[in-house]
């Protein structure tokens, strides 16, 4: 009976280990830590593997001794904790095997605390915003970091692997006053601007600075992340109208992706702001004046994508 007892608890204790972590790729692991003063620290089981059964091997973390023989056990709750556990050889220092554990801060309700990241106010303050130019299946993604965070690094990738036929470039880091923004182009292949969406593009971000492990995620189809660029606009002082083109970057043909306007009017003198709505790319603004500030936006005529920026001073 005691027997029974001990191999059911070794049972269990290897069971609780596994559960506390997950893969996150080769040697590379993720604990999840309930962040809190009472919770209990996670253990986790080390194992060394040598061909050579009898073979004496230490670990180290970093540069500090931990322990040795085969297996290590490892308490993992706060940052120092986490980091990089090596198996070596005495004598020779040989490196035999090596696990990197990072953490993730989780509530009392096992979801993910994310703090790394900044909120966009627009859309609906998330942390991954996604936009598209056009129909063509490229479309921008973004996120924000304080300052403070210059070792921090990036992953993403489509959810749905190679089925989802999306390919990124490289972030490139816009630095500014107080945060850092960070943009990356995607392109979903083969894709067709006619047809209808059927399965939303489903994005993966996964943010590691230094030992600390979060990731994001955004679900779209392209028609909801369409912000085209800008109009260009000019006006015409002898008939007292304002022109405009479509975008450059705008899918083609325009009978087919029609865009809709608004003209913004801004009389410095009256202190007074009117807003015309067109379909057409002229209108005509009579006894405008000479102070008056004149720019035009756009957006798709049928599916209730988001307003472009408004254009550059079109007077």
């Amino acid at each position: 009976m005691s027997h029974l007892l001990f191999a059911l608890l070794s049972l269990f204790s290897f069971a609780a280990l596994l559960e506390a972590q997950w893969k996150l790729r080769e040697n590379v692991y993720v604990i999840e830590s309930e962040w809190n003063d009472v919770t209990p620290a996670k253990r986790v089981e080390l194992t060394c593997s040598t061909s050579d059964e009898s073979q004496e091997v230490y670990w180290q973390k970093g540069t500090e001794w931990k322990g040795t023989g085969k297996t290590l056990i490892v308490e993992v709750k706060e940052f120092p904790d986490a980091g990089n556990y090596t198996c070596l050889i005495p004598n020779t220092n040989e490196i035999i095997s090596y696990s990197f554990f990072l953490i993730t801060k989780i509530d009392s309700n096992g979801q993910m605390i994310r703090s790394i990241l900044k909120r966009f106010k627009e859309p609906n303050g998330t942390f991954l915003k996604c936009e598209a130019k056009n129909y063509s299946g490229i479309f921008v993604c973004s996120w924000m970091t304080e300052n403070e965070s210059p070792n921090v690094k990036f992953t993403i990738r489509s959810l749905q692997g190679s089925q989802g036929d999306i390919s990124c470039g490289t972030p490139v880091a816009h630095v500014d006053k107080s945060v850092t923004e960070y943009t990356v182009q995607c392109q979903k292949e083969n894709y067709c601007p006619f047809a209808e969406e059927h399965q939303p593009i489903e994005m993966f971000l996964e943010v590691i600075d230094e030992v600390e492990y979060e990731n994001y995620t955004s679900s779209f189809f392209i028609r909801d992340i369409i912000k085209p660029d800008p109009p260009l606009c000019q006006y015409v002082a002898t008939n007292e109208t304002v022109t405009w083109t479509y975008p450059r970057t705008w899918s083609t043909p325009q009978s087919y992706f029609p865009l809709t306007f608004k003209v913004k009017v801004e009389s410095a003198k009256k202190c007074k702001i009117q807003i015309y709505d067109a379909d057409e790319q002229f209108l005509q603004i009579p006894r405008s004046g000479k102070k008056v500030k004149i720019s035009v936006q756009a957006r798709d005529r049928y599916y209730n994508s988001s307003w472009s920026e408004w254009s550059a001073l079109c007077r």
